[in-house]
């Protein structure tokens, strides 16, 4: 036998050894491949039961959108339901605006590839469970316009990734965890709108990456932190509605990201920094109104050219405006209203020249103030962006300078309620989008522009207290204002009678004050078409005739004030079917007749006044008249009766019954005794009659003897 060549066996053996070698590796990897597989089948199933459990939670889904999460569809593929290309693990899960209602499972926390969790304005309830701290890839968490309650987890600090958390619009309550200042990547925090109480926690100064801050309408109360400085990426805070106090950290302004500052309606004090027009550098909103700061305000703010919003207002500043804030050139928004700005001076509105180089101007408020002088004539040099202008609340004087018909976008007009007199200005009429002019309790006189009405955006219309005159003012100008909700021409001298039309085109009428004028005439049944009408005030006029009864059709009327006027008749008794009625005022007429019966019957009248008419009979007893406090009924000298605080007599019984009760008496008294009598003898006749009868029948009945 021939021998093989030691060197082809070596060679041999070694093929063998490597083919072996190759299917041992072969083995593994398939092994291991097998291991993956199965490892990756297991997460993905815990991703599917964990989204099963979520969806068992939801009580009312209106869209179905859950439908697709059932077992014969891939839950990657599930509505709302994102999964990652590499593992197929669940990386997002967003169903906002759905109308879901419901908790959220605990089961949510074994997600923990999820990076994006959005269940936004839906119906969610319940408190956050805590497991959504274990979602450590978690980046974004928006859980905001829902009615989730209980405090904000803690354990949400473990989320080390989050770069924003919005929770606003919903129930939490308790105080800001500090544990948040640990997210170091966090960029935006939104809890505004909720219960929120405590402290500001000092640790927010440690969110070095934070852009937007808002934590507004909570209760948070106590100071600023002084480590909200070193905050150095905030860009924008909102704390705005809380019961936060102290002063303002002077590191807080040095905050050069700072753009948007709003903290209004708190109980902050101290005045601004003099460099405040500087420091931040890129300011575009100051919003620090209904607050306690004082002061001057800073010459400096005419340096913040990125300023579009400027509120000041409902402090306590003083002093005068700087005349440069027209440097301004952004700025779209100025409110200075109710503090003590100005000196009862001509130069107060000094700076309103260089205010009309702000041509982006949208809304300016100077109300509240100490503004005297009269009104600038530059003043209509102003932005023809302007939609709101407000003085009203100042010492102004003189009279109102043509030129405001130029705001052809002006919306708002308030002059109220300073020193001004004159004519209304006949550009008024330029108006197009106008709302809302309001000129009461001024000096201003003569008649009322015939085609003020020609606007007919015009719902607000207050002329009240002034010494305005003409007559058939409903006639000639107001029947115009078709779109009117609220007439205030109350204290002026207008005259003339309301015509039925008046009421049949303005059903939208929800107040109609036109008090202490001379109108007179009747009133109209029309009233009853202001089926919206809620206040109606026509006293101390010249009014005559009865009183409507189709005011029972203006079922929203709540306040009701004919006094002072000379109506005649009773009083309607459908009035006593007006269920919204709280106060009633039909005193100092000539009514007559008795208080409607049922007036007592209504539920939400607190006062009624029926004194000095000539009412007569009974006063009611019950309802509001248990309560001598809110009722008026002196001057009715025909009425009696009512509770003793009321002060009238007794209601005395009627004559006349009481005098045929006597008569009955004593008739009976000298009848009765006869009627007795004969009746007892034609008794006892009658009697001995049956007797003798009875006896002869039975004498009659004996047999003959023979």
């Amino acid at each position: 036998m021939e021998l093989q060549n030691p060197a082809s066996w070596g060679f041999w053996s070694s093929s063998k050894s490597n083919i072996l070698l190759l299917s041992l590796v072969l083995v593994a990897m398939n092994l291991s491949i097998n291991h993956a597989s199965a490892t990756n089948q297991f997460r993905n199933e815990t991703d599917r039961l964990a989204l099963l459990e979520f969806k068992h939670q939801i009580k009312n889904d209106p869209y179905g959108l859950l439908n697709s999460w059932n077992h014969s569809e891939y839950h990657c593929n599930w509505q709302g339901v994102t999964c990652g290309r590499r593992h197929q693990r669940v990386t997002a899960l967003t169903l906002t605006r759905y109308s879901l209602s419901g908790t959220i499972s605990p089961h949510i926390g074994n997600l923990s590839f999820m990076k994006f969790f959005h269940l936004g304005e839906n119906h969610f309830y319940g408190e956050i469970p805590q497991e959504v701290g274990r979602l450590f890839r978690l980046i974004f968490l928006n859980l905001s316009s829902n009615t989730l309650g209980g405090e904000i987890p803690i354990h949400l600090s473990n989320c080390s990734q989050m770069l924003s958390i919005s929770m606003s619009r919903n129930r939490f309550e308790g105080k800001i965890p500090r544990e948040l200042g640990n997210l170091k990547k966090l960029q935006n925090l939104y809890l505004r709108f909720n219960n929120l109480t405590g402290e500001i926690p000092s640790s927010m100064g440690n969110l070095s990456s934070l852009i937007e801050l808002s934590l507004s309408y909570n209760n948070l109360e106590g100071n600023l932190p002084e480590e909200m400085g070193f905050a150095t990426s905030l860009t924008k805070i909102g704390i705005h509605v809380n019961k936060l106090s102290g002063m303002i950290p002077a590191s807080f302004y040095n905050i050069s990201a700072l753009a948007v500052i709003s903290i209004a309606l708190n109980f902050f004090s101290g005045d601004l920094p003099n460099n405040i027009g500087l420091i931040p550098p890129n300011l575009q909103s100051l919003e620090i109104g209904d607050n306690k700061f004082y002061g001057n305000i800073p010459l400096s703010i005419s340096n913040a050219s990125h300023l579009n919003i400027l509120d000041l207002g409902h402090n306590k500043f003083h002093g005068q405006v700087p005349s440069n804030l027209g440097y301004l050139g952004s700025l779209k928004i100025l409110s200075l209203t109710q503090n003590i700005l100005g000196s009862n001076s001509k130069k107060d509105l000094g700076f309103m020249e260089s205010l009309a180089n702000s041509s982006m101007l949208n809304i300016v408020d100077l109300s509240g103030n100490n503004f005297g002088g009269e009104i600038p004539r530059v003043m209509a040099n102003l932005s023809y962006q302007l939609t709101e202008l407000h003085l009203g609340e100042n010492h102004l004087s003189g009279t109102i300078p043509e030129g405001f018909g130029n705001f052809v976008n002006l919306t708002y007009l308030d002059i109220s309620q300073n020193l001004l007199s004159g004519v209304m200005p006949s550009d008024f009429s330029k108006f197009h989008n106008l709302q809302r002019l309001t000129l009461q309790e001024n000096r201003l006189s003569g008649e009322i522009l015939p085609t003020l009405c020609n606007i007919t955006t015009l719902y607000h219309l207050d002329l009240a207290k002034n010494h305005f005159e003409g007559h058939n003012m409903f006639d000639n100008v107001l029947i115009n204002c078709q779109n009117l909700q609220l007439l205030y021409i109350d204290q002026n001298i207008l005259s003339g009678a309301i015509s039925p039309q008046f009421f049949e085109l303005h059903s939208s009428l929800v107040n109609m004050t036109i008090a202490r004028n001379i109108f007179s005439g009747s009133i109209p049944l029309e009233v009853g078409k202001l089926t919206h009408l809620v206040f109606f005030n026509i006293s101390y006029n010249n009014f005559t005739g009865e009183i409507p009864i189709t005011l029972v059709d203006c079922s929203n009327l709540e306040y009701l004030y004919m006094q002072a006027n000379f109506f005649h008749g009773t009083i309607p008794q459908n009035l006593a079917t007006l269920k919204s009625i709280q106060e009633l005022d039909l005193s100092s007429n000539n009514l007559t007749g008795k208080i409607p019966i049922g007036l007592e019957k209504l539920q939400f009248v607190r006062y009624l006044n029926l004194s000095f008419n000539d009412l007569e009979g009974e006063i009611p007893t019950s309802g509001i008249f248990r309560n001598a406090s809110q009722i008026s009924l002196t001057g009715n000298n025909k009425l009696c009766g009512g509770i003793p605080e009321l002060g009238f007599p007794n209601c005395p019984v009627i004559k006349g019954n009481r005098e045929g009760k006597h008569k009955v008496t004593i008739v009976l008294s000298t009848v009765l005794p006869f009627a007795v009598l004969v009746l007892g003898t034609v008794l006892f006749y009658f009697a001995i009659y049956q007797k003798k009868v009875r006896r002869n029948a039975s004498l009659s009945s004996m047999p003959t003897r023979v």
